[in-house]
C-alpha cells in the first residue's frame, strides 16, 4: 500500500471529520459545554437543593443570553454572511467573557478577597421587624458562603473556568475561520 504525501499529512493532522469544520466543532463544543453547565446549575438547585444566591443567579445570565445566540449561529451556519457570523460569535464570546468575570468576582467574594453585594453578603443595613413581613417566606442565601466544593473549588470557581473555556473555544473558531479566509464549511 502506498500513500501520497497529501494523504500522509492529512492523516497526521487529525481525523477528516474534524478537519472539515474545526470552527463548527469548536462552536458546538462551546454550546455543549455551556448547556451542560447551566443544566448542572439548574439540577443542583431543583434536584440537589442548592439554592442560588444573588450572584449565582446573575452568573446564569451569560448562559441564558449566550446559548440561544450560539444555537442560532449553529443552525444558520452556512447561511450567515461572514460579517454577521463574526459579529454573532464575537458577541457570544463577549457575553462569556462577562460570565467569566462574574465567576471570578463571585469566587473572590467567597474567598474574602473583596466585598460582595450588600444584599447577600456581610451584615447589610438594619431592618425592623415591621419591614420583614413574612420572614418564613423569604430565603436569603449569602453570596460569601460556599455551599459546595469539589477539590477545593466552588461552583463559582467552576463557572469561571467553564465560561473561560467557552471563550477559548469561540475564539479558536473565529481564528480558524479567519485563517481559511472567512468561508463557512458545512
Amino acid at each position: 500500500m502506498s500513500s501520497t504525501g497529501e494523504e500522509l499529512s492529512a492523516a497526521a493532522s487529525g481525523p477528516a471529520w474534524l478537519l472539515r469544520g474545526r470552527e463548527r466543532t469548536a462552536t458546538a463544543l462551546a454550546f455543549a459545554l455551556g448547556l451542560a453547565a447551566i443544566l448542572g446549575a439548574l439540577g443542583s438547585q431543583y434536584i440537589g437543593g442548592l439554592y442560588p444566591c444573588e450572584l449565582c443567579l446573575e452568573q446564569r445570565l451569560a448562559y441564558y443570553w449566550g446559548l440561544p445566540l450560539l444555537a442560532v449561529v449553529l443552525v444558520l451556519w452556512t447561511r450567515l454572511p461572514p460579517t454577521v457570523w463574526y459579529l454573532a460569535m464575537a458577541l457570544a464570546a463577549a457575553i462569556f467573557v462577562w460570565g467569566t468575570s462574574m465567576g471570578v468576582y463571585h469566587a473572590g467574594v467567597e474567598w474574602g478577597f473583596w466585598p460582595g453585594p450588600t444584599a447577600c453578603s456581610g451584615t447589610g443595613v438594619a431592618v425592623s421587624f415591621e419591614q420583614l413581613g413574612n420572614i418564613d417566606a423569604a430565603r436569603v442565601v449569602p453570596c460569601d458562603k460556599v455551599q459546595w466544593t469539589l477539590f477545593g473549588v466552588s461552583l463559582a470557581g467552576y463557572n469561571a473556568v467553564i465560561s473561560f473555556g467557552i471563550v477559548v473555544l469561540l475564539a479558536s473558531a473565529m481564528v480558524e475561520r479567519w485563517r481559511r479566509g472567512g468561508r463557512a464549511r458545512a
